[in-house]
C-alpha cells in the first residue's frame, strides 16, 4: 500500500488510461496493464474505510458538541435557579431572580441552536465533500472498469478463431 490518497490513484488511472497505445484499428481501445490497474483499483478499495471513518468521527464530533452544549446549558440552567432560590427572601430580589433566570435560559437555548446549526451546517458540507468524493471515484472506477471489460473481450474475440462449419 502507498501513501498516495484516492484522488491521487485516480488521477494515476486516468493518466494510464489517457496515455495507453491504442490498439491496432480501434483508436478508442487501448491496452493497460491488468496487474497495475487492478492493485490500484485494490488500493482505491482499501482507502474508502478510512474515508467513511473520517465522515464517522466528523458524526461523533457534532453530537460530541451538541452534548457539551447541552451540558453547559443544564449546568448554567442549574446556576440559574441556585441563585434565584438563594434570592428568595424578598419579592422584589425574587422577581428579578426570575427574570435573570429566564433570560439565561433564552440565551442559552439560542446558544444551543446555535451550535446545533453550526453543528448540522458543518456535518452536511463535511458529508457533501465525502459523498461527491466517493462518488467521483465510484463513477471513475466503474467507467474505467468498463473500458477495461470491453478490452478484455475484444482480446478474446481476437483469440477465438471463427469458423464457418456447412453441414
Amino acid at each position: 500500500m502507498s501513501d498516495r490518497n484516492t484522488e491521487d490513484i485516480i488521477g494515476a488511472l486516468y493518466d494510464m488510461v489517457q496515455d495507453a497505445r491504442s490498439m491496432p484499428l480501434a483508436a478508442d481501445k487501448c491496452i493497460l496493464e491488468r496487474d497495475k490497474v487492478l492493485d490500484m483499483l485494490d488500493e482505491i478499495i482499501a482507502q474508502l474505510p478510512g474515508e467513511l471513518k473520517q465522515s464517522r468521527t466528523i458524526v461523533e464530533s457534532r453530537n460530541e458538541l451538541i452534548s457539551q452544549a447541552r451540558r453547559e446549558a443544564e449546568g448554567i440552567l442549574r446556576d440559574a435557579q441556585e441563585k434565584s432560590k438563594q434570592m428568595v427572601t424578598r419579592e422584589a430580589i425574587y422577581a428579578e431572580a426570575k427574570k435573570r433566570s429566564e433570560d439565561l435560559v433564552g440565551q442559552t437555548q439560542n446558544r444551543i441552536n446555535q451550535l446545533r446549526k453550526a453543528g448540522n451546517d458543518y456535518m452536511d458540507e463535511s458529508l457533501r465533500q465525502t459523498e461527491e468524493a466517493i462518488s467521483k471515484a465510484l463513477a471513475e472506477v466503474r467507467d474505467t472498469r468498463m473500458k477495461f471489460r470491453s478490452v478484455t473481450e475484444a482480446q478474446e474475440q481476437r483469440k477465438t478463431p471463427n469458423v464457418d462449419v456447412e453441414v
